[in-house]
């Protein structure tokens, strides 16, 4: 196991004492990287139903899914052979019939389909299908939203969490310079895309990596000026800059970091903007401490954009812990103006600063942890604007 039982035991604590406040009986979860903080299940089985059931009046987490991933549930999680449920595999894609239908069978044995059920209504992975069937076979049961109820305690991490999302730094900043160094005009995209995933997961003699919840972003020119594109077979050019978005893996925990090349000399307003970027970084880190908002955190950053007349409409970070595609962020806090939320020490997140212009981009970005006194940068990587 990725983590001691213990540890598995005090999430779950932490989960019951939050499903009796909000009056839920029973939890069905949905989101895999919920699913792997609760039992450490860790497969790439999210294309078909699957899920975990938390009940108060049962010990254990009860993993679902399909028959032929039951094998995988026992050998990444903690939970008895008799926990791990498997459903038949003409259940697959077979309109009329549906996993879930199984589903409510249990719920039904167990005599919790009459409870007060929570769910994970936002969940890319719970369809309107999956609510269907239950609504329509669980017609005395009363569900409830329940999105976010485990992400919101997954926010404070434990000293666990954090050695392996330091493992996950040293992986990206090993991506990170696998990049710098790859990157050379009239080389392919998705060639120096290939070298940088390589190390991603090779890592060095004593770390290696897994697949990120989001992929690699690397965009060049008028495209470095949109968010979240991705390398194609262009060839870098003189005179353009290119953004990198990546992130080192370790036991699911990531840690990203953007950085900016630019091949040739760049004009002055490349320079300005990275330099007024960096300063508003600066700025929202020494506003990073416990007690402090992410509201603070927010204004702080655009604070600095505002003196230099600079604008930007998205906000600039998000908490990181575990990953699953299509993304790696936690839903819960955002570093955007209005967002109360606490800082509290082993808070993680991505103070993510992309400035998107009308033809050209520049991304920078920190992964930080709040400490006891203040913060600390998972990377120790320069953000100045790397010239090739």
């Amino acid at each position: 196991m990725v983590f001691t039982k213990e540890e598995y035991n005090s999430r779950l604590t932490a989960i019951k004492q939050q499903m009796s406040k909000k009056a839920l009986d029973v939890l069905i979860i949905t989101d895999p990287s919920n699913m792997n903080y609760t039992t450490g299940y860790d497969a790439w089985s999210f294309y078909v139903p699957q899920g975990v059931i938390i009940a108060l009046d049962y010990e254990e987490p009860i993993w679902f899914g399909r028959m032929q991933d039951s094998k995988g549930a026992k050998v990444t999680t903690f939970l008895k052979e008799e926990n791990i449920l498997g459903y038949p595999e003409d259940l697959i894609q077979s309109p009329p019939l549906h996993p879930y239908d199984y589903l409510v069978d249990f719920l039904n044995s167990k005599n919790w389909a009459n409870k007060n059920i929570g769910v994970e209504m936002d969940s890319y992975y719970y369809s309107a299908e999956c609510h269907a069937r239950l609504l329509n076979q669980c017609p005395n049961a009363s569900f409830h939203d329940a999105y976010l109820l485990i992400n919101w305690i997954r926010l404070i991490k434990s000293d666990n969490e954090i050695k392996y999302m330091k493992d996950a730094s040293i992986l990206t900043q090993i991506g990170m310079q696998r990049a710098y160094d790859s990157i050379k005009p009239g080389v392919r995209q998705n060639q120096v895309a290939g070298n940088i995933q390589q190390s991603l997961l090779s890592g060095n003699e004593d770390i290696g990596g897994e697949y990120s919840g989001l992929t690699l972003i690397l965009a060049s020119g008028i495209s470095a000026s949109a968010s979240h594109l991705t390398p194609t077979d262009k060839k870098f050019k003189q005179n353009e800059g290119t953004i990198i978005e990546l992130s080192g893996v370790k036991n699911r925990y990531h840690c990203p970091l953007s950085r900016t090349v630019y091949i040739g000399k760049p004009d002055s307003k490349t320079q300005d903007t990275l330099k007024i970027t960096n300063e508003g970084i600066e700025s929202a880190i020494e506003k990073t401490k416990p007690g402090n908002t992410a509201h603070d955190v927010a204004v702080a950053f655009w604070d600095v954009l505002t003196k230099y007349g600079l604008e930007k409409d998205s906000r600039c970070g998000y908490p990181i812990g575990i990953g699953y595609p299509p993304d790696w962020g936690e839903h819960t806090l955002s570093i955007r103006k209005n967002d109360m939320t606490v800082l509290q020490p082993n808070t993680t997140f991505h103070l993510m600063a992309g400035m998107w212009m009308d033809t050209w981009g520049l991304e920078l970005s920190e992964s930080i942890r709040v400490t006891e006194n203040g913060c600390e940068l998972f990377c120790n990587f320069s953000r100045k604007l790397h010239l090739i």
